[in-house]
């Protein structure tokens, strides 16, 4: 059985890079009947926060990710958080060192950068060696640890060999002898390093495959090697390309939003998100591009995984939005739009003049990109528009009359709007277009916005009249 994770550090809000990574071994977990883990990095002691966690949990909830395992729902290769197995770590820490595969440093951290910076200085990269490490160690050294408490660090003594991987995306990758120098294992804190906790993680966590980032890659060379020494299988590596910013750039920041968080307030559906990351990187076999999480989940492969850096585009991304949107029936609609309209009525309104409200969202559905839009677009609904136009005489006649056949309608619907203007505009030099345009703003403050007989309608006479009337003087 395959078994696939998603492994975070709770050190921030779930990035769009991260959010890809679990979505791709979701989708291949679930397209292989296998199984998804979610595991909590959080040995990152300083920056670690429990509300971040959460916080994660929770953006892979919204985006409809469950997991088989992880640290709410238990499983039997648990515990899921690193910082709850400390002990399991030390363990395989002290084989290395029993083995002489890995050894212990009484260097201050001060010395290791030094020692870094002289090997810079030479013209060398900065490669540890068990030598250049274990010349720490005096009797002095020892001593003066034991005396203030200390513990040394643990380093893995890197084989000087050339690696290979066959990794799934990127097909073969060497990694050339000396790549690499000795490796902190675990901290003299006694916090294991990423790249040690990881594969006695994965290693006793049965992962079958494990889909990253290609920022990773460099760190595989070290991973694998730590496989070796314990005479482990290696997982089947996989290492996505990069997303990229519009501008060709490392995604950031200064390219607006990039957390899932941040789409999730905006006003973005989950559905939208997930189809939108999962082509960054990846892509249908018929070139589909609007799909819903299980039609992700049936066309997902791992050999349409692509080599070349993915653009996030923003403008697809609302364009893709846009089009989920339109696609939900009248209830989800209503639901997922509810909180925006709650800034103008109350939840009991809503839920007692239900048709109306679908109504309302429908006459806009076309116009809308992300969620947050609705209060703007709908606005002039609720709060009646601060409107300056000045008014031909002939168009103030047309309007007074439309006043009166307004008043004599009985039934408020589609048909009696439309012979009502028609009414109204009889005998009349008023052109159509003059009529239309000038009503639409009259009634909205706009230009544009809703097809007019949708304003008329869900204004309802009696507002309508009154705004009306409050321009014919």
């Amino acid at each position: 059985m395959v078994r696939l994770r998603f492994a975070p550090s709770p050190t921030g809000y779930l990035h769009v890079g991260g959010a890809r990574t679990a979505l791709f071994n979701f989708l291949y977990a679930r397209k292989m009947n296998g199984k998804f883990i979610l595991r909590i990095e959080d040995t990152d002691l300083e920056r670690s926060e429990k509300e971040y966690e959460k916080g994660l949990i929770n953006a892979l909830k919204w985006l409809g990710l469950d997991w088989d395992e992880g640290p709410d729902v238990g499983g039997e290769y648990g515990p899921y958080r690193q910082s709850e197995r400390l002990d399991i770590y030390h363990k395989y820490a002290q084989k290395l060192l029993d083995e002489g595969k890995a050894y212990e440093v009484y260097a201050y951290p001060e010395e290791i950068e030094q020692l870094r910076e002289k090997l810079l200085s030479e013209g060398k990269p900065p490669h540890y060696t068990r030598e250049m490490l274990e010349a720490f160690a005096t009797p002095e050294r020892i001593k003066e640890y034991k005396n203030k408490g200390l513990k040394p660090a643990i380093y893995f003594s890197m084989p000087r060999k050339e690696y290979v991987l066959n990794d799934i995306v990127k097909g073969e990758v060497v990694f050339k002898e000396g790549t690499v120098g000795d490796f902190a294992i675990i901290r003299s804190n006694g916090v294991p390093i990423y790249n040690f906790a990881c594969v006695i993680d994965d290693y006793l966590m049965k992962i079958t495959h494990v889909l990253r980032g290609d920022d990773h890659l460099s760190n595989t060379v070290k991973q694998i090697a730590l496989y070796e020494a314990f005479g482990w299988e290696t997982p089947n590596f996989g290492h996505v390309s990069m997303i990229l910013g519009p501008d060709a750039k490392k995604l950031s920041k200064r390219h607006g939003a990039t957390s899932v968080e941040e789409f999730r307030d905006r006003g973005y559906l989950p559905q939208a998100v997930v189809n939108f990351l999962a082509l960054l990187g990846w892509s249908h076999p018929d070139g589909k591009e609007i799909m819903s999480l299980n039609e992700l989940i049936n066309a997902f492969s791992l050999e349409r995984l692509g080599k070349n850096p993915a653009i996030f585009d923003p403008k697809k991304l609302k364009w893709m939005n846009a089009e989920h949107f339109r696609k939900l029936d009248e209830e989800v609609m209503l639901d997922v739009s509810k909180k925006y309209l709650l800034k103008f009525v109350s939840k009991e309104d809503i839920d007692t003049n239900k048709e109306w409200y679908v109504r309302l969202l429908k006459s806009i559905k076309d116009r809308v990109e992300e969620l947050s839009e609705i209060p703007h677009l709908v606005d002039f609904f609720f709060n009646e528009p601060d409107v300056e136009i000045q008014l031909s005489n002939e168009v103030k006649e047309v309007y007074r009359k439309l006043v009166e056949e307004l008043r004599k309608i009985d039934e408020w619907n589609e048909k009696v709007i439309f012979k009502v203007f028609k009414e109204a505009m009889k005998n009349s030099k008023v052109k159509g277009k003059e009529f239309y345009m000038n009503l639409r703003i009259v009634l909205t403050g706009r230009e544009e916005g809703p097809e007019l007989v949708d304003i008329v309608y869900l204004l309802g006479r009696e507002k309508m009249i009154k705004r009306l009337e409050k321009h014919l003087g």
